[in-house]
């Protein structure tokens, strides 16, 4: 099962190939994405994105997990959800959301076991 390709995005909406739904913040794992709901973990800005909210798309498999910190780069990623990553074995990638988007697309394409967690605002 491939990743799903970031169909677009703009400013607080993304588009995933495959799904109907637009997204604000969204996970996308082989063969599937849905939103990201950050009241579900309690997340915020700061400390940012702990290792609950990306243990849903590593136990899909990935390989390598994207992390985008939103347009402005608003989003923080703490060293434990760095060090939750490295000890799974997975590769970790965080940029700014239109980065990140495009080097999750290039993993897609070359048919990597890629996921990602996206914030499509600040």
């Amino acid at each position: 099962m491939s990743s799903p390709e970031i169909a677009s995005l703009s400013w607080g909406q993304m588009k995933v190939q495959g799904s109907t739904k637009t997204y604000k913040d969204c996970k996308v794992w082989p063969g599937g994405s849905r939103a990201w709901d950050w009241r579900e973990t309690g997340t915020e800005h700061s400390p940012g994105v702990q290792p609950a909210d990306v243990e849903e798309v590593v136990k899909k498999g990935v390989q390598t997990l994207v992390i985008g910190r939103g347009m402005s780069e608003a989003l923080k990623v703490p060293p434990s959800t760095v060090e939750y990553l490295e000890k799974q074995g997975i590769d970790v990638r965080i940029l700014q959301t239109e980065q990140a988007v495009k080097e999750y697309n290039t993993l897609a394409a070359r048919g990597i076991r890629v996921g990602g967690v996206f914030h499509s605002t600040c």
